[in-house]
C-alpha cells in the first residue's frame, strides 16, 4: 500500500536523520603494535556509529613469505643496522623538495586479493592505516581497479612520500597542519582526526595507582618511562637509563617483545626494565615523563593521559623526522644532548611548572573526528 503523503514525508525525515550502514574495510600491518592498534581503535568507533568494520593485514594480502620476510627485515634493519635503515628511508621515503608521491612496487602484488576482498565484503570504501596499504590503494584507485572511495589515515607526524598517493579519496591526518600540508602536496582532501586512541587513554586512568604504588616503593626517584615501542628499539638505552638513575630518577623500560633488551637493561643500576605491558596507560600516568625515540603511538598515548614527552635519540628515519616534528608543533620538547635532557626532566618534575604551551597544544591534539568523514565517504560508494 502507498504511503500517505505525510506519512511519506515523515518517513523520508527519519532516514534522512538515521546514517545508512556502510561496510569499511580498514588495511592496516603488523609493523610493530602502533598501526594495528590504530586500525583497531578505529574499526571500534565505527563499529559505535553503527557501521561495519573489518580489519585485515596489507602483509597478509602480498604473496606467501613476502609479508612476513618484510616485516623481519625492517625490525633486523632497525635494531641491529640503523644506518642501512636510514639510507633506505632517505632514498625511497624522505619527501623531496617538489613533495613527489612515492610509488612501493610491492603494492602490485597485492591487487588481487584486495580486491576479492572488497568483492567479499560488499565493501563501500577503504581505509589505508600504513604506507603500503595508502600505495596499493590508490594506485588500484588511479588505474580503475578499486570501484569503491579510499582514504589514508596517516598515523606518523612526519609523512613521508610512501604515505602519498594522488589516487586516494581523502585522508586523515594527526593535526591541521599536517592535513594543510598533505593537500598542498596532493592537491586531495585532508582533514584532521587526531589520534586514533582508546578511551583508557586519559588522565587518571585506573591503573595508575596500582603501577604508582609500584614505582615509588622504597623511595627509588622519580619515574621516567624509556619508550622501546613493541620491538624494543632504541639507541644507547642503557646510557640513557644510566643517565637518568644517576640524575636522581627511576628509569622505567617497557622492552615490548625484545626479551634479550630486557634482560640487558635489567643489569643496568637503578633501572626497572619492564617485558610486554598490557596497562600502558596505568604505567604512562605513573611517570612523570617520557622519553621518546619515534613519535609514535606510545608519545601519542603519554600526551593523552597528561604526561609531558621529550624527544631523545630517536630511531633514524621517520623516527628522526617525527620528533622533531612533534617538537615543532609545540606538542614536545627535543634535548639534543644528556644535559637537555636532564634539564627537561628537572623542569617538569612535579612541583615544578609545566610550559605554558602544553595545555593549548594538548588541546588542539585531540580534536577531531574520524567517524564523520569516512561515513560521507562511504556513502558515496554506495551511490
Amino acid at each position: 500500500m502507498a504511503l500517505r503523503p505525510r506519512t511519506r514525508a515523515a518517513h523520508c525525515r527519519r532516514a534522512a536523520a538515521t546514517p545508512a550502514v556502510s561496510r569499511l574495510l580498514v588495511v592496516s600491518a603488523s609493523m610493530g603494535s602502533g598501526h594495528d592498534a590504530a586500525a583497531d581503535e578505529l574499526a571500534r568507533r565505527l563499529r559505535a556509529a553503527g557501521h561495519e568494520a573489518v580489519r585485515r593485514d596489507v602483509l597478509e594480502l602480498l604473496p606467501a613469505g613476502v609479508g612476513a620476510g618484510l616485516r623481519g627485515f625492517y625490525r633486523s634493519a632497525v635494531r641491529h643496522a640503523p644506518l642501512v635503515y636510514a639510507g633506505i628511508y632517505a632514498a625511497f621515503f624522505r619527501a623531496d623538495g617538489g613533495g613527489r608521491p612515492g610509488t612501493a612496487p610491492l603494492a602490485v602484488l597485492a591487487e588481487n586479493r584486495l580486491r576479492a576482498e572488497v568483492a567479499d565484503g560488499r565493501a563501500d570504501a577503504v581505509v589505508a592505516v600504513f604506507h603500503l596499504a595508502a600505495q596499493l590503494t590508490g594506485r588500484m584507485r588511479a588505474r580503475g581497479r578499486l570501484g569503491v572511495p579510499s582514504a589514508v589515515v596517516v598515523t606518523d607526524f612526519a609523512v613521508h612520500r610512501q604515505w602519498l598517493h594522488r589516487g586516494n579519496d581523502l585522508y586523515l591526518c594527526l593535526t591541521p597542519e599536517i592535513a594543510r600540508d598533505v593537500a598542498h602536496r596532493l592537491g586531495r582532501p585532508a582533514t584532521a582526526c587526531g589520534p586514533l586512541l582508546p578511551d583508557r587513554f586519559r588522565p587518571h586512568p585506573a591503573g595508575e595507582r596500582h603501577w604508582r604504588q609500584r614505582l615509588t616503593a622504597g623511595d627509588r626517584g622519580r619515574p621516567v618511562l624509556l619508550s622501546t615501542g613493541a620491538w624494543g628499539v632504541g639507541s644507547h638505552l642503557d646510557a640513557t637509563a644510566r643517565l637518568l638513575s644517576g640524575a636522581g630518577y627511576l628509569p622505567v623500560v617497557p622492552c615490548g617483545r625484545n626479551e634479550r633488551l630486557r634482560r640487558l637493561l635489567s643489569k643496568a643500576p637503578g633501572t626497572l626494565a619492564l617485558g610486554w605491558v598490557d596497562d600502558m596507560a596505568g604505567l604512562l600516568a605513573a611517570c612523570c615523563a617520557v622519553v621518546d625515540n619515534a613519535a609514535g603511538q606510545t608519545a601519542l598515548e603519554a600526551l593523552a593521559v597528561g604526561v609531558p614527552v621529550v624527544g631523545y635519540r630517536p630511531i633514524p628515519g621517520h623516527g628522526v623526522e617525527g620528533v622533531h616534528r612533534m617538537a615543532e608543533l609545540g606538542l614536545t620538547e627535543y634535548a639534543a644532548d644528556p644535559s637537555q635532557l636532564v634539564r627537561f626532566l628537572d623542569r617538569v618534575a612535579p612541583g615544578a611548572p609545566t610550559p605554558g604551551c602544553r595545555g593549548a597544544a594538548d588541546r588542539r591534539l585531540f580534536r577531531g573526528d574520524a567517524v564523520a568523514p569516512l561515513e560521507s565517504l562511504a556513502a558515496r560508494g554506495r551511490i
